[in-house]
């Protein structure tokens, strides 16, 4: 179920996220790079090379499934090759930069409490 926070509850949980990441990855994640490794998850083909465009597809992945926590979003099924296709079902409102980086690290914060990960 979706939690919607304030700004320090979602600043406090999403640093304690990214520190948890980092340390688990050896690495110096952002969004950005959190979103890519959701959708390698939601891929299930496991870690590899991918191909550029293969990286966006990945990253509409994990911002589609993020996304149909609110509802904007809904899985239409998978294709021969094992890739999730997602319907837009309600159109997004407008929104800042800001607000966007808001909503998407307080789904991405509740992806991985779901996925009993955080």
């Amino acid at each position: 179920m979706l939690h919607l926070r304030n700004i320090e509850e979602l600043k406090s949980d999403w640093d304690e996220l990214l520190d948890q990441l980092n340390t688990q990855f050896d690495t110096d994640l952002d969004l950005q790079g959190v979103i890519f490794l959701i959708g390698v998850q939601e891929l299930g083909q496991g870690a590899r090379d991918f191909e550029k465009d293969e990286k966006q597809d990945l990253m509409h992945i994990a911002t589609c499934k993020l996304l149909s926590q609110f509802g904007y979003y809904l899985l239409k099924g998978l294709d021969e090759e094992g890739w999730p296709h997602w319907e837009l079902v309600q159109k997004l409102p407008r929104m800042t930069l800001g607000e966007q980086d808001y909503l998407l690290k307080q789904a991405v914060i509740d992806y991985f409490r779901e996925q009993g990960l955080f």
